[in-house]
């Protein structure tokens, strides 16, 4: 029978997408973001729990109460993408219980993501960086899956949040920032744009994976600061309703 390797499972999440969520975080990530703050979850052999698709939707529809007003299921990782199949069953035994999925994603899985995509009410995406030079400083690979995958979100024409990670001396620029909403400019559906500030409340996981931190020494992004890029982001874009820090 086919299971998934679930890492966790949160239950009343707040800031995953609309509403109250149930957010799960699925093992595995090829990934190597320097501020990534999970990395537990990138090892897709590490002990973790298995479960079967109707497992763990039947787990998800426990907290269907707390849903009204546009809440769900968000699937995170890791990355979500490296376990298609469970994850396609996932996403479909949801949609015949009439709960709203969401993908909270880099984007970089790998085979055909159509009918994932088709069974998916939206698409959290998560741009590391714009540029090719950039993606491959931060994550360690190159951006073609990324691109592959946004590709396939733009013909379906599912609906898109993007999210992106500002950490200083990396991705706190002006220019940066502005070069960010052109970015964005060339993206079709994107309902809500966010910038999250870098912080440091994962470091205590790499001491004890025996990992070097990447970025030790880098302090966490200042609140006030981010709320300033975030203001010219929405500036740039047009839609000051639609971000938010």
């Amino acid at each position: 029978m086919l299971t998934g390797r679930v890492h966790s499972i949160e239950s009343m999440g707040l800031v995953d997408g609309p509403g109250i969520r149930t957010v799960v975080f699925l093992q595995g990530c090829r990934l190597r973001c320097r501020y990534c703050h999970n990395p537990d979850t990138w090892n897709p052999d590490a002990a973790c729990r298995q479960m079967t698709a109707e497992e763990l939707v039947e787990k998800i529809a426990r907290f269907a109460p707390y849903y009204a007003g546009g809440g769900g299921v968000t699937f995170s990782g890791g990355e979500p993408l490296l376990q298609p199949q469970f994850l396609q069953r996932a996403l479909a035994l949801c949609r015949q219980r009439g709960i709203h999925t969401c993908l909270d994603t880099a984007g970089c899985g790998s085979g055909d993501y159509d009918e994932l995509l088709r069974l998916t009410d939206l698409v959290l995406l998560d741009v590391k960086h714009f540029t090719e030079a950039g993606y491959l400083a931060l994550t360690g690979r190159e951006m073609g899956e990324h691109r592959r995958f946004v590709q396939r979100v733009q013909a379906l024409g599912v609906p898109l949040w993007i999210r992106h990670v500002v950490v200083p001396g990396l991705t706190d620029g002006e220019e940066h920032i502005d070069d960010l909403a052109q970015y964005i400019k060339t993206l079709r559906g994107v309902e809500r744009v966010q910038l999250l500030g870098y912080h440091t409340m994962g470091v205590h996981k790499y001491e004890t994976l025996k990992i070097p931190y990447p970025l030790a020494g880098v302090p966490p992004m200042e609140k006030e600061t981010l709320e300033k890029l975030q203001q010219r982001l929405d500036r740039a874009l047009g839609q000051k309703d639609k971000g938010g820090a």
